[in-house]
């Protein structure tokens, strides 16, 4: 009895926490469904009062201001944005001139700076409209000056003129350098340490180096060695990089070759040479030459190795394993005499290293024999090579560029072959469309642009104007880019340009313009934001979004589910700026579409001064979907075919697409039907 007693009281003893955790799980739930409300509606109101805005110009034939007044900080007219499903028809219904002609003469939203500057300046929350205002008054400036350089012709476009144009600059262009010679002492002086080579390089050319490695020193920075607290590591590297022109202000410049020696290794323990291409921030598969002699299956640069042999501190120098040479002994096999050579570069011993462009690739030669060749990535050419950077563990004596291109690469021919009519943009429709896709572009992207005109724009929808392309540019720091940029959109009628100086934490801007011009000005069904170098297969994204029922709002996309905020590094972000551990759900910026009612909540939001602006316009994005959700229900899309880096079979958005890459899946679209990726940097 005792006994029964006595597992009773065991039995109820057990149950009792299981119990307890029940209650913490019902009381969580409930304080969870208080909560959630709460924060929704403190981010709200934080949000009132947040502002800022731009003013934007584009179209077909015209894109000058008819004069300075068109610049000021309001808004002269209101227009009704359709939602969707239904359509505004009134807005649209003009004659196809009167629509054309107020294209590029009808301001957009404008910025409106009703605070003082103390509250501007007060905290790091404002540091977003601070730099806009300061990049509209630089650019409101540019603008005048590009205004003062040359009459706007308000008249329709002459083809021919604007060819002649492009083609007199051409022929007035100054010639380059044939050779670049610098001692050290000039080298020194340098500020950033770059050589600039005005005309790039071209087969045949090449640049000898004449300098010495450092002493190795002590490494101590634990994220750069990988070690504890307390140890250390000795380091010597230097870096010599082929680099190509910086397109706009936070984002680096890109690398067409990245030659770094590693003296006293790297993670391997052992010397190495690595080499490597970065385009737009994002960098390709290295090739590392670790002192074993490429395979006699891999493929050769202009009949040369990719990777020469040299000694390595393994015991026997030899990449013989013991079990071969065991064998080798057995059956008596005489091994080989083989010359071994130290690795290229030595301590604070001097060498000559020669830089050279052959057919396949470059060869780098030092002290006169070959030591590796990297073979040209697809989507760089040598023209883009107009810099070269040394940096790192290393004394320069001396640098010799020769066998330089004497004319600029943008003065070819191949630029008056763009200048054709067959590849302006065609006329709007005098009814709503079923997609705008706005690009965004930075000021000097002219390959960039011409690639996407002669590949996915040519799809039989947007050449139907069913489905409208503009390209969204912000002015740039050089005043001959904005001039050849004023032409460029004169002439091909696809350009739609923010006043605003152009810089990496503002692009939130150009997709604010993107939305207001999907709804404003196209009365678009459906809005898609990419980059100038997002391969888009317009007619597989249409039929995407079309999945979704009439009635409901929509946000297709790759989309971030919890993505976490980042403190440190490039894309820091205060508390101030953004107070949760996860952002909201975003899809990634190079491509990504909203439905036309989403688009009509931001301009709005935007012109009452309740939208937040935040430096990464992917995360804003998602911001103002997740606001507009909590009001109305928007069915988010996933998919992994909108491809966030590079390309996969079967995309539908391929991103890091370089110019030829950009023809290349327009091909094989075209000749196989089938959505495959071309070569890889």
């Amino acid at each position: 009895m005792k006994r029964a007693k006595l597992d009773l009281f065991m039995s109820l003893s057990r149950q009792k926490p299981v119990q307890i955790l029940i209650f913490i799980a019902i009381l969580y739930v409930v304080l969870v469904s208080v909560e959630v409300p709460f924060v929704f509606k403190t981010i709200l109101t934080q949000e009132e009062g947040e502002g800022g805005g731009f003013n934007g110009i584009g179209g077909p034939r015209q894109f000058l201001l008819q004069n300075n007044e068109q610049l000021k900080f309001k808004v002269k007219e209101e227009h009704q944005s359709p939602s969707r499903p239904s359509f505004n028809v009134n807005t649209i219904n003009q004659s196809k001139s009167e629509r054309r002609n107020q294209e590029f003469t009808h301001p957009l939203s404008t910025f409106i700076f009703d605070y003082d500057e103390t509250t501007l300046n007060s905290t790091r929350l404002h540091s977003l409209k601070s730099a806009a205002k300061q990049a509209y008054l630089l650019g409101g400036k540019l603008w005048e000056e590009l205004l003062s350089s040359s009459k706007p012709n308000l008249n329709p476009v002459d083809d021919s003129a604007a060819a002649s144009a492009f083609k007199e600059k051409d022929n007035t262009s100054s010639s380059c350098p044939h050779s670049i010679s610098m001692t050290a002492d000039e080298f020194w002086e340098k500020k950033g340490k770059l050589i600039v080579l005005p005309c790039g390089l071209t087969l045949g050319s090449h640049i000898t180096i004449v300098g010495k490695p450092k002493t190795a020193h002590q490494e101590r920075a634990t994220k750069i060695s990988l070690l504890k607290d307390g140890q250390q590591i000795m380091v010597s590297q230097f870096m010599l990089e082929l680099q190509g022109l910086k397109t706009v202000d936070g984002e680096d410049p890109p690398r067409i070759l990245h030659f770094n020696p590693r003296l006293k290794g790297d993670w391997s323990g052992k010397p190495v040479i690595e080499q490597n291409t970065c385009y737009r921030m994002q960098w390709g598969t290295s090739q590392r030459c670790e002192g074993w002699r490429s395979g006699a299956d891999e493929e050769t640069v202009d009949g040369q190795v990719k990777c020469e042999k040299w000694i390595r501190d393994d015991g026997n120098h030899s990449e013989e394993t013991k079990a071969s040479w065991w064998l080798n002994r057995l059956i008596g096999r005489t091994k080989k005499i083989s010359f071994d050579w130290s690795f290229p570069f030595v301590e604070d011993r001097l060498f000559v290293l020669t830089l050279s462009a052959g057919l396949e690739g470059y060869h780098v030669n030092v002290d006169g024999r070959h030591v590796t060749s990297f073979p040209y990535r697809t989507g760089f050419t040598l023209e883009d090579a107009t810099g070269l950077i040394l940096n790192g563990d290393i004394d320069i004596h001396s640098v010799v560029a020769a066998s330089l291109p004497t004319s600029h690469p943008s003065f070819a021919p191949q630029r008056h072959l763009d200048m054709s009519p067959i590849w302006k943009a065609p006329p709007l429709r005098d009814r709503p469309v079923d997609m705008f896709i706005g690009i965004l572009s930075a000021g000097n992207h002219f390959a960039e642009r011409m690639a996407v005109r002669k590949s996915w724009m040519q799809n039989r929808l947007i050449k139907s104007s069913s489905v409208v392309a503009r390209f969204f540019v912000a002015l740039h720091a050089r005043k001959e880019v904005n001039v050849e940029l004023k032409k460029e959109a004169e002439f091909f009628g696809d350009i739609v340009v923010v006043p605003y100086m152009d810089h990496y934490d503002l692009v939130v801007l150009k997709t604010v313009a993107i939305c207001e011009y999907g709804v404003r000005k196209v009365a678009a069904k459906y809005i898609m934001k990419c980059d100038d170098d997002t391969f888009v297969r317009v007619e597989i994204v249409l039929k995407e979004a079309n999945k979704i029922p009439e009635n409901r709002s929509l946000y297709v996309g790759n989309i971030n589910y919890y993505f976490k905020t980042m403190r440190s590094g490039k894309w820091a972000v205060t508390y101030e700026e953004w107070p949760e551990e996860v952002y909201p759900p975003y899809a990634n910026g190079p491509g990504y579409i909203i439905s036309s009612d989403i688009a009509n909540f931001i301009v709005s939001g935007f012109e009452n001064h309740k939208l937040r602006l935040f430096k990464m316009e992917d995360v804003s994005m998602g911001m103002w979907v997740g606001q507009f959700n909590s009001s109305r229900t928007v069915e988010y899309v996933h998919s992994l075919k909108f491809c966030q880096f590079g390309c996969i079979e079967g995309y539908y958005t391929a991103h890091y697409q370089s110019p030829r890459q950009m023809m290349c899946m327009w091909n094989k679209l075209q000749e196989q039907g089938k959505p495959q990726c071309c070569n890889m940097r």
